[in-house]
């Protein structure tokens, strides 16, 4: 995406609820992670040879995600903005307790994929931003037992409709935007002495890296 050109991010996801106001069919727009993922994950760009930390304490690109929520607005469809999303590992769900652990952190959505990507994107100097669809609440509520899997699946089709109706908005006003909160993200963030950056390293990185390492 980024030899691309590309300069924002957003990422369309199913999670499940941690509240009994985010309700299946809603949308929402986090602004928090919280990571809860495996060490096997590989969520920089910045290793062998390389040391960088990017300033994440926001993670969300606010300007994407206003442009979501007043899409999400336009078209009259519930959707909550800001709030924590709780990246668990997978492929299995959340036991109870855990779902409770989670409610109790006043965590609002959780799911298993978008704080990796949105680590990567901040470091590749691309905005981002997530549209969470609800499709269930996860296993703390009373209903959980009988929530099937054509329910769930029900619930994520017709998501996705509303999501491309979404997108349809959201894309032609982020394709007129000039500036983007991740634009200039590594300024400052590279702390290797260039001289030390192995040329192989440089190579593949270049098209992050190319304009702060020569």
């Amino acid at each position: 995406m980024k030899k691309l050109g590309v300069d924002a991010i957003i990422s369309v996801s199913a999670v499940g609820s941690l509240k009994l106001e985010i309700k299946p069919m809603d949308f929402v727009v986090p602004d928090q992670f919280i990571d809860r993922t495996a060490p096997r994950r590989h969520m920089t760009f910045f290793s062998g040879g390389i040391v960088g930390h990017v300033a994440f304490g926001e993670p969300i690109s606010d300007e994407i995600a206003e442009a979501i929520y007043k899409a999400c607005g336009k078209l009259k469809l519930s959707a909550h903005k800001n709030g924590t999303y709780l990246n668990m590992e997978g492929p299995q769900f959340s036991t109870k307790a855990e779902s409770e652990l989670y409610r109790s952190w006043g965590c609002d959505i959780v799911g298993m994929t978008n704080l990796p990507e949105a680590k990567l994107a901040r470091e590749a100097e691309i905005s981002y931003a997530t549209l969470a669809a609800v499709t269930d609440y996860d296993c703390w509520h009373h209903s959980h037992g009988s929530v099937t899997v054509e329910m769930i699946i029900d619930y994520l089709n017709k998501n996705v409709d509303n999501a491309r109706k979404i997108l349809k908005i959201v894309i032609p006003k982020i394709g007129k935007m000039k500036t983007f909160s991740a634009q200039g993200a590594l300024k400052s963030a590279i702390m290797t002495d260039p001289k030390l950056i192995p040329d192989q390293k440089k190579k593949d990185l270049e098209i992050i890296i190319g304009k702060y390492i020569s």
